[in-house]
């Protein structure tokens, strides 16, 4: 009993770290859609004193992505109901060239500021509307909830990997007469701290192996179960077989970390 708790002391915490990197992957691919959906979704509006091309605004700033001219004989018909056909050619002659123009990414609200100021700079360029307001608040509410999330597992991961290391001292400590052993017959430092690299790998793979059963359970049973359009709609993104081996590497650098931490920071075993 005693074994199982000592062992469960280190891959929980453990657990806590790839359970918070785990879910911030997951997060990350299913918002993605979302990012898109709001890149795809947001259009610029330049207004233009002769026609433009797409090539031409490209050179101005690498963003741009489409450019769709708005039709002017629309606007006319709109704006001038029940003017002669003569006054219409001549509003339509002095009206300006309008144009939606797309990005190729989810960009910042400083960065959308920058181009604009790129395209007013061409003399052809007579406005650029960014509709920065409803946009900046959506954007800042998305950075926002990835910037908690982070600065939790953060906290989460800091704290998890302090249990960690108590637990390494421990197990240090019940094999501190092994460990004195090799020490009197001049085995080096590491290879004294052998049992206790042996134990946390060990811990590593099996606190790897419950973090992924989680969230394959989460994927095929859950998610199907839950009724909630998200989840059911991006059920693969949920857990990869990619994930494994990043929660695997970073549950070894973490145990590494702990082992070494523990074992420089008092050479030698104490009576």
């Amino acid at each position: 009993m005693k074994f199982i708790k000592n062992h469960l002391m280190f891959i929980l915490p453990l657990m806590a770290i790839l359970l918070g990197i785990e879910f911030y992957l997951v997060f990350d691919r299913t918002t993605d859609s979302y990012e898109k959906g709001l890149k795809e979704g947001y259009t610029m509006l330049v207004v233009a004193k002769k026609p433009v091309t797409l090539q031409k605004l490209r050179q101005l700033n690498p963003h741009i992505a489409t450019l769709e001219a708005i039709k002017r004989e629309q606007i006319v018909s709109e704006v001038a109901q029940g003017v002669s056909k003569q006054s219409k050619k001549e509003i339509l002659a002095a009206l300006p060239y309008f144009y939606n123009v797309g990005l190729d990414s989810y960009l910042g609200t400083a960065a959308l500021e920058k181009i604009k100021k790129d395209l007013e700079k061409d003399s052809t360029i007579k406005r650029v509307e960014t509709f920065g307001s409803s946009y900046s608040s959506a954007y800042r509410l998305f950075a926002f909830i990835k910037f908690l999330l982070k600065v939790f597992i953060g906290f989460m991961g800091v704290v998890s990997l302090f249990l960690i290391i108590k637990q390494m001292e421990i197990w240090k400590y019940a094999h501190r007469e092994r460990m004195q052993v090799m020490e009197i017959f001049g085995a080096p430092l590491m290879l004294r701290a052998g049992v206790l690299f042996k134990v946390a790998i060990f811990d590593a793979f099996i606190a790897t192996l419950l973090t992924s059963a989680v969230f394959l359970y989460v994927k095929f049973v859950w998610a199907a179960q839950s009724g909630i359009d998200l989840m059911m709609q991006k059920q693969d993104d949920l857990f990869k077989m990619t994930d494994m081996a990043i929660l695997l590497g970073v549950a070894l650098l973490l145990v590494i970390v702990a082992v070494y931490t523990v074992v420089f920071s008092n050479k030698g075993v104490q009576e």
